[in-house]
């Protein structure tokens, strides 16, 4: 699945680069998030609750950034398996655009791939699911930044 879009968050690039790479802010905003822990500066590990139609799944696995770019974006990469629900994978480039001195656009490029039980639910569940649970993260995500 691919999926490109852009939301504006309203807080300067620095303050939204800086979330970005805060893994408490990330654990607020990503659905489902149990776990997100920082292994080194470029690593984190998480564990993710997600519910795909008829599937629960917990996932545990592994992010990477990489193509740091401060504070104008960088590439995150993971993979996760949720034991008989089957497993996840994919990256996305992260682009940050200044609005202004209190606006920034965030632009993303996703590509993923799921396979095992959740790959059999349909390609339409499986894409409305994955742009709720982005929209999702972007709301908060920007509730987050602009409250701190």
């Amino acid at each position: 699945m691919q999926m490109k879009d852009s939301q504006t968050v309203p807080a300067s690039r620095d303050k939204v680069w800086a979330a970005l790479n805060d893994p408490a802010v990330l654990k607020q905003c990503i659905p489902g998030c149990q776990v997100l822990d920082m292994t080194s500066p470029t690593e984190m590990t998480a564990t993710v609750v997600i519910k795909v139609g008829p599937v629960k799944a917990t996932f545990g696995g592994k992010v990477t950034l990489s193509d740091l770019d401060p504070p104008n974006g960088y590439k995150i990469t993971g993979e996760g398996s949720g034991g008989v629900a089957g497993f996840a994978k994919g990256g996305a480039a992260i682009r940050l655009e200044a609005a202004g001195d209190d606006e920034t656009i965030l632009h993303y490029e996703v590509d993923s791939q799921i396979g095992g039980k959740l790959a059999q639910l349909g390609g339409r569940l499986i894409d409305s699911t994955a742009k709720k649970l982005a929209g999702e993260f972007f709301t908060k995500f920007g509730a987050v930044v602009s409250a701190s």
